[in-house]
């Protein structure tokens, strides 16, 4: 591509799903539930763990990270999929486009950091009881908070800074519903070689990583209670690490099948955009669910907080 006269692109058109006018509706009311449900449902854990003093343990402060991440990880992506659905004018400018994709990509890695955070805790609550309270003070919890943000902050920095100063001189259509970093490479003129690589390095180093650390704190976990006499304690501490260890199965199959199946260079976008879909809006709703269905305290919690707003009300 000749870049000699390159007159940069001000806005990008981001090209979605097909606009079918009865379905984009359909999908337009599904998907603002599901959003409003996710909000809601990641909001009231937050408020729960902040409440409620059962819950102010370093499980259930991850837990609120968590619920917090999930909350801008889904606003990042769906508003403007939502005016989209609406519109027939899908544009986002480009400074617009650059800080959706940071901001994405920044809650999603800081989101697997905080996953990992989560099984070095139920690794230490359940291999090392009586140390637990010794090694997981307050202080030591927000360190480790601080540092998964810290960590996903500057983890995309660099391949943030070399996308927005490639010339995007040709096309300006991003074949997706967000500006996902793959498709847009896909219009950018110039040598995108070394974000390519640095993108592959990204994934494998925290995809890959953070799944290692997790499997080995659950082989650690599954051993130890394996190791408990009585079935009823089993039960006691796997409920403890079930829905995290749902979660977990979730997200790392998606993004697992997005970044680094073998085919995944060589493919068209379209199944990437559904099961982006299931990353960005569905995954975020079941979070709170499987939580509360799966967690006792939680809902526990949640009966005590219905029964006093009940009570406030009457």
């Amino acid at each position: 591509m000749d870049l000699t006269n390159c007159s940069r692109a001000k806005e990008f058109i981001l090209l979605g799903f097909p606009h079918v006018w009865g379905i984009n509706i359909l999908l337009f009311a599904i998907v603002l539930l599901l959003y409003v449900l996710s909000i809601a449902g990641n909001g009231l854990i937050i408020v729960l763990v902040r409440v409620d003093h059962r819950l102010q343990k370093p499980m259930y402060f991850f837990l609120s990270n968590l619920s917090f991440l999930e909350m801008w990880y889904t606003t990042a992506v769906v508003p403007k999929m939502l005016a989209n659905l609406v519109s027939e004018k899908t544009t986002i400018c480009f400074y617009c486009c650059m800080a959706q994709s940071y901001f994405h990509f920044l809650f999603g890695i800081t989101e697997f950091y905080i996953l990992t955070v989560m099984s070095f805790d139920r690794y230490v609550a359940i291999c090392q009881p009586l140390r637990y309270s010794s090694i997981m003070t307050s202080s030591v919890c927000l360190q480790l908070a601080l540092a998964t943000w810290f960590g996903g902050f500057f983890t995309i920095l660099l391949q943030t800074i070399l996308v927005v100063r490639l010339p995007y001189c040709g096309s300006n259509v991003v074949n997706h519903f967000y500006c996902d970093i793959g498709p847009m490479l896909k219009i950018a003129g110039g040598d995108t070689h070394l974000i390519e690589a640095i993108g592959f390095f990204i994934a494998v180093a925290v995809i890959l990583t953070s799944l290692l650390l997790t499997v080995v704190s659950y082989i650690f976990i599954i051993s130890t209670i394996l190791r408990i006499p009585s079935s009823s304690g089993r039960r006691r501490a796997f409920s403890t690490c079930a829905s995290h260890l749902t979660v977990v199965s979730i997200l790392y199959g998606a993004v697992l099948f997005i970044y680094l199946r073998p085919s995944a260079m060589h493919s068209s976008f379209s199944l990437n955009k559904a099961v982006s879909m299931l990353n960005t809006v569905v995954t975020p709703v079941l979070n709170p669910f499987i939580y509360t269905i799966r967690n006792n305290e939680v809902k526990e919690a949640l009966q005590k907080f219905i029964q006093k707003k009940s009570l406030e009300f009457s």
